[in-house]
């Protein structure tokens, strides 16, 4: 592990006790975290997108205002559900936030995490999908926006047009011409893993696996990751892809820490989930020396390059600091965590 950074849920809505958190509370507090965390020298701040849900679904004008407000930190989704978009639109919007950002943009993509609603994708008018999880409509659309993020023509120019006029296929614009090697894809399984590697992205994986081969979670994980940089290699692309895994890690640094996060401790899972068989990962909590200890064992961590903490965001930007802060200090470096700020 080189690098970690955050995965933010963005939940809103009520806490309890009378309070609420609201959208803008929600995107607000997202844009305070991650100029502290910049400041930390913290290498990414990510966000999970859900559609009909209390949560982050239009990521990208939160993107841009935090690129505008950092220095450092990568920016970035896990993952953008490819179902729901226009894959001409998200080129221009990723291209456009990676060039205000400088090039720290971190797009995941992929078909999405199990929905609120039934097929909500086609009320977004993506219809005709003869998988029942609209998986062919996402590969579909993940085809087309790599064409248009790798600058080929999309379409013909008009000769008469009174705004240049001229002959020729055109590319999307605006252009970031590194945005390509930017791109990642959420797999949940060695196939999907095998994939992407194939088609020359980076991987994501999450804190769940839609397989169950009897192995604990992190060996099915590490196993996935080198399914993923195995394929990379024989399709002949040039150069090293970048991993990441997420994590629930809560180190244990004061009297409330203990309060929210004591005995949270929990081991790998296996269930159903969007009808499929499914290895979740375990919750990591304690004192930073007994987190350092049991994280050099996670296979899956040793194996990637760059670790997500999963964050409780709407307990507030103070204590999801101090949390980040303590990670960075007492069981980052220990993993070889490199900061961005140095």
């Amino acid at each position: 592990m080189q690098r970690f950074g955050t995965l933010s849920f963005g939940h809103y809505g009520p806490l309890g006790g009378g309070r609420e958190l609201s959208a803008a509370d929600s995107m607000l507090q997202a844009i305070d975290l991650a100029q502290g965390m910049d400041e930390l020298g913290v290498n990414g701040a990510y966000f999970r997108v859900h559609h009909f849900a209390r949560q982050q679904a239009s990521p990208m004008p939160l993107l841009a205002a935090i690129a505008a407000r950092t220095r450092h930190i990568e920016v970035g989704t896990g993952v953008v559900d490819m179902r729901y978009e226009n894959p001409l639109h998200l080129a221009e919007e990723a291209a456009a936030v990676d060039l205000i950002s400088g090039g720290r943009l971190a797009l995941g993509v992929s078909r999405g995490s199990p929905e609120t609603v039934v097929r909500g994708y086609e009320a977004f008018g993506y219809t005709g999908s003869q998988d029942p999880r609209g998986a062919d409509i996402a590969r579909e659309h993940f085809d087309r926006f790599l064409e248009a993020v790798e600058g080929k023509g999309i379409a013909e120019a008009d000769a008469s047009s009174p705004f240049g006029g001229g002959s020729g296929l055109q590319r999307i614009e605006p252009y970031s011409p590194g945005l390509r090697s930017r791109i990642w894809w959420g797999a949940g399984n060695s196939d999907s893993a095998e994939w992407a590697g194939r088609r020359g992205v980076n991987l994501m994986s999450s804190t769940l696996l839609t397989e169950d081969r009897g192995l604990p979670f992190d060996e099915l994980q590490a196993q996935q990751i080198q399914t993923f940089r195995a394929a990379w290699r024989e399709a002949g692309h040039p150069g090293e892809p970048r991993t990441s895994v997420s994590r629930s890690i809560f180190p244990i640094t004061t009297a409330e820490d203990e309060l929210y996060f004591g005995g949270r401790q929990d081991g790998d899972g296996v269930g159903y989930i969007d009808g499929m068989r499914s290895t979740f990962g375990k919750t990591y909590t304690g004192t930073p020396d007994k987190l350092v200890e049991q994280l050099l064992r996670d296979a899956a961590i040793r194996e990637a390059d760059t670790l997500m903490l999963t964050i409780p965001s709407q307990l507030g930007v103070e204590l999801n600091l101090r949390m980040i802060a303590a990670f960075a200090e007492h069981v980052a470096p220990s993993l070889g965590w490199e900061p961005a700020n140095r």
